[in-house]
C-alpha cells in the first residue's frame, strides 16, 4: 500500500529529474550557441583584419579565434553531459559512454589548444620566459 509520503517523494524525485534534464539541455544549447557565436565573431573579425593588412596574419588569427570559440563551446557540452548523466539513472553502460564522450571531447580540446597556441601546453612557461627576456635552458 502506498502512502502519501511515498507519492510526495516520487513527485519531488520526478521534479528534480525534470529540472536536471532541463538544466542539461539548456547548458547543451548554450554550448552550441557559444560555438556558433564564436564562428560568427571570428569570421567578422577576420574579414576586418583582411581589409587592413596581411592575409597570412588574418588567417592565423581566424584559426585561433575560431578554435577558442569551439573550445569554450566544448566545455559547455562536457558540463551538459556530466549533468545529464546525473539526471538519468546511472549505470555502468551509461558511465562508460559518458567517459568515452569526455575522452573524445577532451582530446579535441587539447588538440585545439595546441593549434591555438602553437606549442605543447607544458612548454607554455618556456615561451613566457622567452618573452620576458629570460634565458631558456
Amino acid at each position: 500500500m502506498m502512502t502519501s509520503g511515498m507519492i510526495f517523494g516520487d513527485e519531488i524525485r520526478d521534479l528534480v529529474l525534470h529540472g536536471l534534464h532541463w538544466t542539461a539541455s539548456t547548458i547543451e544549447l548554450l554550448g552550441v550557441v557559444v560555438i556558433v557565436g564564436g564562428v560568427l565573431a571570428a569570421t567578422i573579425r577576420s574579414i576586418s583584419d583582411m581589409r587592413r593588412g596581411d592575409l597570412a596574419d588574418a588567417f592565423r588569427s581566424y584559426r585561433a579565434n575560431l578554435g577558442r570559440g569551439i573550445l569554450l563551446g566544448l566545455e559547455f557540452l562536457i558540463a551538459a553531459d556530466i549533468i545529464g548523466m546525473v539526471a538519468i539513472v546511472p549505470s555502468f553502460d551509461r558511465l562508460g559512454i559518458l567517459a568515452l564522450i569526455i575522452v573524445i571531447r577532451t582530446f579535441l580540446s587539447f588538440s585545439l589548444q595546441i593549434e591555438i597556441e602553437g606549442r605543447w601546453p607544458w612548454r607554455r612557461h618556456e615561451k613566457e620566459m622567452g618573452d620576458a627576456g629570460g634565458c631558456s635552458v
